[in-house]
């Protein structure tokens, strides 16, 4: 009788606890939470392809307008190597630089690599600014606590 008694004490039991079942609420995500006042990124080009060029303005723009950092963030842009094709004169993205120096982006050219190249700095945009090179403004940019983006 006591072994009948134990089995129907313990099936009552488990039917009065409320049984486990699966987490069902999801907790959403939302990223990360600005917790700064200001935020400097440092974008890198080193390539004279389409795509990879539009994808820096892309890049640029989304990151500007992303309501976390809108407002908050200071951008640079580096070019170097065979990036330098997209700050020439006769390359099809002046307009599109324009829109980005209008959202206060700083245009950056590689001085070393437009002497390497023998580029004259007259056949870059006028807007764009030179640095002495482009892996020095990485090195500082990055100890200063910039982020460096590289597409």
């Amino acid at each position: 009788m006591k072994k009948y008694t134990f089995i129907l004490l313990a099936l009552a039991f488990i039917a009065i606890v409320k049984p486990a079942k699966a987490q069902t609420s999801k907790t959403e995500f939302t990223g990360a939470v600005p917790k700064l006042a200001h935020y400097d990124a440092l974008y890198t080009l080193n390539s004279g392809d389409d795509t990879k060029i539009r994808t820096i303005f892309r890049s640029i723009s989304h990151a500007m307008e992303d309501p976390r950092l809108k407002g908050k963030l200071k951008v640079e842009l580096i070019v170097f190597s065979d990036g330098v094709a997209a700050f020439m004169k006769n390359s099809p993205y002046e307009a599109q630089w324009k829109e980005l120096l209008d959202k206060g982006v700083i245009l950056a050219q590689c001085n070393n690599t437009i002497v390497a190249r023998n580029i004259k700095p007259t056949d870059l945009f006028p807007f764009v600014s030179l640095v002495p090179s482009g892996n020095g403004e990485i090195i500082l940019r990055q100890y200063e606590g910039w982020a460096v983006v590289n597409l």
